[in-house]
Order: C-alpha cells, then structure tokens, then sequence
C-alpha cells in the first residue's frame, strides 16, 4: 500500500479534492428514497449522475492545481493519492452502513423491508451483507499497513479502522447471508496471506513442517463442516440456487452469444421447457420459483450479453488484480476478489451501490500516474452522466407517479389506475411489475385484449407464471378456450409446485362450451392432493370451489 505523501498545503488541497471526488459517487449507497418502490433504484442513479459532475469538477481543479507551481513534476497529480482516498472512502461508507445497522437491529431505526430486521440502506439483508463483506479487506489492509514505530497520526488511523471493522464483525453475522461471510473470508484471508513475512514462513515451516500439515488438515475438515452446516442452516435455499445456475446453463446453452430479450424470458423459458419434459426431480419442484436475478452474476452476464463478453470481463478484471497486486494495493484487490466471491452466489451488479464501488475499485488498482488520464476520465464522466441524467429523472418521477397508481390498483379503482398507468407507459415499459399490474388492471377493467397486449410484454421482463394465467383468464373471456388452456399449461410447466393454475384449469375444462370431464377430474385432483410449498386460506377456498364444481357436474351427469 502506497502511502499518500504530503508535503505541501497544495497536496493537502489536493487530497481533500480527491477524496470528495471519490466519496461522492460511493455515497450513493446511503442514498434511500422511500417514496418509491422498494426495490427501485432510479433514485440512486439521479444521485449518482449528480454526484459524478461533481467529482469531475474535483479531479479538474485538483489536476490544474498540481499544474501550477515552479517544480510540476515533482507534485504531478499522481493516482495513488485515488488509491487511498477510495480505500478510506470505503472505510467511511463502511462505518455508515454498520451504524446504520446496529441502530436497525437495536430497534434506533426501520430496516428498508418489513420482512427483515436487518438491512442497512438496503431492502435485503444479503445485499447489505455483500457490502459490508467488501469492506472487510480494506480495513484489514490498512490496519496491517500502519508501522510499528507509531505515532499519534497512525494511533488516530488504528482507532477509525476499528470503528469502522468491528461494527461491520459485529453486524455481519446476524445478516444470516452465507455468502457474505464466505466473501469476507476469503477476501481478508488473501489480504493476510499477502502480508506475511516470507522469510519467517520459510524458517517456521522447515522448523514445523509436520505440525503445520496437522493443523492445516485440521482446518480443512473443520471448512467441510462448516460447508455442511451452512447448507443445513438454509438448505432449500442452497437448493433453490443450484437449481436456478442449472436452468440458467440451460438457457446460455440456448442462447449462447446473449439474449436479447433479457434474463427473465430466456430463464422463464428455459424452466418452462426443462419441467414440460418431466424428467426432474421431487427436490427441484419444491424449490424453483420465478427469479428476476440468476444469483450468479457470470452466469447472468453470459446469459444476457454472451459467453464471449463474459469471458471478457473476466480477463479485465484478472489484469486490473495483477497491476493491483504489483502495485502493492492488497486492500483494494482484497475487496475486488469479495465481490466477486459474493457476485458467484448473488446479484450485486444489480444495485447502483455495487457498480459504483466496482468500477472505483478497479480504477484503484490500475490507473495510471500521468496527468493526462484525469482529464480524459473527467471528460468521459461528464459526458456520460450529461446523457444519462434526463432519462433517471423522468423515470424517478414516472416511478414516483407510479406509487400513486399502484394505490388505486390495490384499492380496486381500475378506471383510474388504467389512465393513470396509459400516462406512465411509455417511460416505464421496461419494468416488468409495472407491466403486470397494468395488464391485470386492465383484465380487471374486462379489456381483456388490451390486457394481453401488455402482459405479453411483461413476459420478457418477468419469470412470474401469473402472467400466464392473467393472459389465459382473458382467452377464457374472450372464448378462446383452446388458447387459455395453452397458457395455463404453460403456467404449470414454469412452475409445477403452484396449484392455482390447476385450479383455473378446473374452472376452464367445467365451461359448459369446453367441458371435458375427464381432464377436469384431473386437474382437480392435483388441486385437492397436491401438497402446497406455503398453506394458505387461499388454497382452502380454491380447494372448496373445485369440490363444489365437482359435484354440480355429478348431479349433472346423474339427472342424464
């Protein structure tokens, strides 16, 4: 680790300007907007393009700075000083979130989901965890790098990066995200490794070479149990993953160079094609739900955008690691090789907060010294955030609207919510939520066509078999039997563990113009036997209703 050099209050000046530069875009993890969705991110990226212009502004006048002055070559502008300032913008970001933590888990403040006591800035805990994980490394970094011979500047160090570490230790844990703390673990365990005394390994091993294979045995077996238990601690969530990185290899394999269309059409029909075969097993039925992430950002990447891509990425970020590692900066590398255990097991690149701190990382490790460079990442900052920033702002205030709508839609005023979402449409097409709720609102309104137009549209940015069934209701409407019964099936193909579908099947083959008694018996069947992933009194009145059904066309049948 480069140790950020001061020698003139024009450094000092510089150093500071820098380190807003950097906190402010990382800053984004703290923003929180709670007049939107809960799981809406447009807000921190309307924070971010803001908080871009103003790094760019920082970096320009911190550049024209260390151009001023009679000897420039020896205070140019040098991109260690970046290094540091992103390690302790994490650092501060860091303490923020633990904080932000413990007063959660204190009872001091809400979590961002009413289903979890825990989840900082976040509306997940594992997210949150992920985050935290990443920090874990710097702060060991700089808390190894501090010399012996101390001073009250390097006490002053010690103690921040103990305000800072020990909170996230004491927060990480209860987040209950198993791959949070396998991320942590290799990432401050690399960064230890990377700061050992090599010639003192050397003596210890040849001195203990048999007691060291002992103890490193020990420690392997004790990570198998420790694998083991954190599969028993959740294993339908262990489960539920490694059966989704299976579908989503199926669908790679079916679009090999990326689909265009998006992760949730290609996942969608790929587990739709994978259960319509039949030949799964009892465990994957139980576990598969309707994913909007692939829990595995590589699979993700490859899926959406190509293996080629994917492979890509790969060796970028492999040889940004290589010049970190050369350049001596085991922190920031120990935080990239976090992220990206975590990113094998979870949806990171998904959050602002994550590709914000990624991209910042990877600049640490291997930018250049040169004064040139600033002014090219200034002009390309502004440029880019320029172009973005209109369209993150009329989408958060569509998104914002879109609140007000979705609460006419709950309350069951579709005529309003139908007009209010017409308005909205054309920024928010893109979400497959909002498309749902557009179409069902509509279905609702008894516009079934206009309804279908919509959902069908939702399907390349949803996984969620109520899609289907909402576009087979309307074909039932509409007396398109045959098409309703396809969607329906193809409800039950996506997701077999569902009995609803089933039940609207029931409903379907009982219309006196479709009336098939056979296959009605069937699919009532699976309606009264088929055991339900969670019980409901849902399923206990769609149950009574298919039992009711039943017996109308019994007495049917007798009187003929």
């Amino acid at each position: 680790m480069i140790k950020l050099q001061i020698h003139t209050v024009k450094d000092t000046v510089t150093a500071c300007l820098l380190f807003v530069a950097v906190c402010a875009p990382l800053g984004v993890v703290r923003i929180i907007t709670p007049e939107l969705p809960a799981e809406e991110t447009i807000g921190q990226w309307v924070w971010f393009g803001k908080a871009l212009l103003l790094s760019s502004i920082c970096i320009l006048i911190a550049s024209l700075l260390q151009l001023t002055g009679k000897d420039t070559r020896k205070h140019v502008l040098r991109f260690s000083y970046f290094s540091v300032c992103v390690s302790w913008g994490f650092m501060l970001c860091g303490a923020l979130e633990a904080i932000g933590g413990l007063r959660q888990l204190y009872g001091f403040a809400a979590s961002g989901h009413s289903r979890y006591a825990l989840t900082g800035s976040f509306f997940n805990p594992g997210p949150y965890a992920g985050y935290l994980a990443m920090i874990l490394p710097v702060c060991l970094h700089l808390y190894l790098c501090i010399p012996k011979d101390k001073t009250v500047i390097h006490y002053l160090e010690k103690g921040m990066i103990a305000l800072t570490g020990i909170p996230i230790l004491c927060v990480l844990p209860a987040t209950m995200s198993r791959s949070a703390w396998i991320a942590a673990a290799v990432g401050c365990g690399w960064v230890a490794y990377m700061h050992r005394d090599k010639r003192r390994w050397y003596v210890l091993w040849e001195r203990y070479k048999r007691r060291y294979v002992l103890w490193g045995t020990g420690i392997f077996f004790l990570l198998i149990l420790g694998g083991v238990g954190a599969f028993v601690l959740k294993p339908d969530s262990a489960l539920g993953r490694l059966f989704m990185w299976k579908v989503t290899c199926k669908a790679i394999a079916n679009h090999p160079w990326g689909c265009e269309k998006g992760f949730a059409f290609a996942y969608g029909e790929a587990q739709e094609s994978y259960f319509e075969q039949g030949n799964y097993a009892v465990w994957e039925e139980r576990v598969a739900g309707s994913p909007e992430y692939a829990f595995n950002e590589y699979l993700s990447l490859a899926l959406t955008e190509g293996i080629a891509v994917c492979a890509v990425v790969v060796v970028v970020i492999g040889m940004c690691l290589r010049m970190g590692m050369k350049r001596g900066r085991y922190g920031i590398c120990g935080a990239i090789l976090s992220l990206l255990v975590f990113s094998f097991s979870s949806y990171p690149m998904y959050f602002p907060a994550f590709v914000v701190a990624g991209v910042c990382l990877l600049l640490a490790c291997g930018i250049g010294d040169v004064i040139g460079k600033p002014f090219i990442l200034c002009v390309c900052l502004t440029l880019w955030a320029g172009g973005y920033m209109e369209k993150w702002q009329q989408e958060k205030d569509a998104c914002g609207k879109w609140m007000y709508a979705r609460m006419l839609y709950h309350s069951g005023g579709y005529k309003a919510a139908n007009e209010a979402y017409e308005k909205l449409y054309p920024v928010l097409r893109g979400r497959g939520v909002f498309l749902f709720e557009y179409g069902h609102s509509l279905h609702k309104s008894f516009l079934y066509g206009d309804s279908n137009k919509y959902l069908e549209e939702a399907c390349r940015y949803s996984s969620d078999p109520m899609v289907l069934n909402v576009m087979g209701k309307n074909y039932q409407e509409q007396h398109c039997y045959e098409q309703a019964e396809k969607f329906f099936y193809r409800a039950i193909h996506r997701l077999p563990g569902r009995i609803y579908p089933y039940y609207l099947l029931a409903n379907l083959y009982a219309e006196p113009d479709f009336y098939k008694p056979d296959k009605l018996k069937e699919a009532a069947d699976s309606v009264l036997t088929k055991e339900p992933k969670v019980h409901s009194t849902a399923i206990d009145e769609m149950r009574s209703e298919v039992r009711e059904i039943l017996k109308r066309k019994d007495k049917c049948e007798i009187k003929k």
